[in-house]
């Protein structure tokens, strides 16, 4: 069975009790975690990590018998430089950052789906990936 990469927005929903978007974000990853293994990566936990003081904290929010860990693919790499690249040539802000592409890179890869708010940037540059949000 593929997992589900879960983008930090959606974590950070959830665990900061966000107003607008909890209770959005707590349906879609419950309803996801039905049928799929949630995944989380580097970039993921990195993303989540602001928000905690210490790392016995943040293993507390983000369980590994609740979230699957994976390590970055290297084929990932490849690709998210790429759409990145696509990304830029079409006018995109150097604010948007590289991790954004990897994690949909990473999903792609590995046949993934991926459960984000960002919904419109992953369906433009990833075409083929199952992406799940709002």
């Amino acid at each position: 069975m593929n997992g589900v990469l879960v983008d930090s927005n959606v974590i950070l929903d959830i665990l900061t009790q966000d107003p607008d978007w909890y209770s959005v974000s707590a349906r879609m990853l419950e309803a996801a975690a039905e049928r799929r293994v949630p995944v989380i990566n580097p970039l993921i936990y990195a993303e989540v990590s602001v928000r905690f003081e210490s790392i016995e904290a943040l293993e507390e929010a983000l369980p590994p018998a609740l979230f699957k860990r994976e390590p970055l693919p290297w084929e990932a790499s490849f690709l998210a430089g790429k759409c990145f690249v696509q990304y830029r040539r079409r006018g995109g802000a150097r604010s948007s950052p590289l991790p954004d592409f990897y994690i949909g890179a990473h999903a792609a890869v590995r046949g993934h789906s991926l459960l984000t708010r960002d919904v419109a940037r992953y369906r433009t540059y990833f075409p083929t990936l199952d992406v799940i949000g709002p």
